[in-house]
């Protein structure tokens, strides 16, 4: 299966979390998004491993994804080693999309900033043919997506640009809230955790306002990218 956009997340929900509207508004045009999951989120005081993996398969289901799958890393240990790199490539490699979608390289989780080096590095090493991986016994060949775009989690920084998801943010909270073991549930003995408590999730909303209203939209979520990114105005002034 060739997806056009590849989305890498540390844990089960960090995708929707940080671009569930955005996830929402592509796969609604047709296009093929898939969501690969480092780790099954162990570690997580609330659920289990078991829990998320159906809580993230209901999620996907709500945003109409092609594909997700869960590479199994240990949850807490996510950070450069060549087992982890080369996995990542043979993803890239077998997928071959055009775009993917990393952790901003900054944040309070380690294993998200973890994640985004992980997926950097991948991406340029998956265009040398020196460096080899295998899918069903076969040598896969080199492909490089065209652009790796960041997404934000805890932490902010200023946009490279921002997506209009005033369509989809009501996709985007569906999808999180598929996660019911993680978020603020009154019914819930488990112990509360920083996403847990009732204020996080008017937190999200307020952000994706906050974007969308930088760009005179209802809702928006923000994104960053280390290289130029071309601007087509007359294209714009068509729109």
């Amino acid at each position: 299966m060739i997806l056009e956009v590849l989305v890498f997340a540390a844990h089960p929900d960090d995708a929707e979390l940080s671009m569930g509207g955005t996830i929402a508004k592509l796969t609604s045009t047709g296009l093929k998004v898939g969501i690969i999951d480092l780790s099954k989120g162990e570690l997580g005081t609330r659920g289990s491993a078991e829990i998320r993996m159906k809580e993230a398969q209901n999620a996907g289901e709500t945003l109409k994804i092609a594909h997700r799958e869960n590479l199994g890393f240990k949850d807490g240990s996510l950070k450069f080693n060549e087992e982890y790199l080369k996995k990542i490539i043979s993803k890239i490699r077998k997928f071959q999309p055009k775009i993917i979608f990393a952790p901003y390289f900054n944040d309070r989780h380690p294993d998200h900033i973890g994640t985004s080096q992980l997926v950097k590095e991948a991406m340029f090493f998956s265009g040398l043919p020196k460096i080899n991986t295998e899918e069903n016994d076969r040598i896969q060949p080199t492909f490089r997506p065209q652009k790796l775009f960041y997404y934000m989690q805890t932490y902010e920084f200023k946009p490279t640009f921002i997506a209009d998801i005033s369509g989809f943010f009501e996709s985007k909270m569906n999808a999180i809230l598929a996660y019911e073991t993680q978020f603020h549930n009154p019914e819930s003995n488990e112990p509360e955790t920083f996403i847990s408590q009732p204020n996080f999730l008017k937190f999200i909303e307020a952000r994706a306002k906050y974007f969308g209203f930088k760009i005179k939209k209802d809702y928006g979520e923000a994104f960053f990218c280390e290289e130029e990114i071309e601007y087509d105005i007359i294209a714009a002034l068509k729109h």
